[in-house]
């Protein structure tokens, strides 16, 4: 039984980087932002986004836009609309 919990942890532990979405589409009026969130935490880590807590972010018009284009301002990522919003 010992061993049966153990390969059923290894397999969760090894499994869980594999559930986070790679990538992430949040709908808009003014076209879709599809957003790498893979790419994104490799460079710049969890703690970038989620301040300590890693589970999911809610984010509305102004608070995605408080985060992410504040963020794309700091490391010279896009910061037009139609940049992030495709139609």
């Amino acid at each position: 039984m010992k061993k049966l919990i153990i390969a059923a942890m290894l397999v969760a532990f090894a499994a869980a980087p594999a559930l986070a979405a790679d990538t992430v589409v949040m709908q808009a009026k003014n076209g879709n932002v599809t957003f790498n969130h893979k790419a994104h935490a490799d460079k710049l880590g969890c703690e970038a986004c989620h301040q300590g807590e890693p589970a999911m972010i809610e984010l509305n018009k102004d608070s995605a836009h408080a985060l992410c284009k504040e963020c794309h301002k700091a490391q010279s990522g896009p910061t037009k609309c139609g940049d992030c919003h495709k139609k």
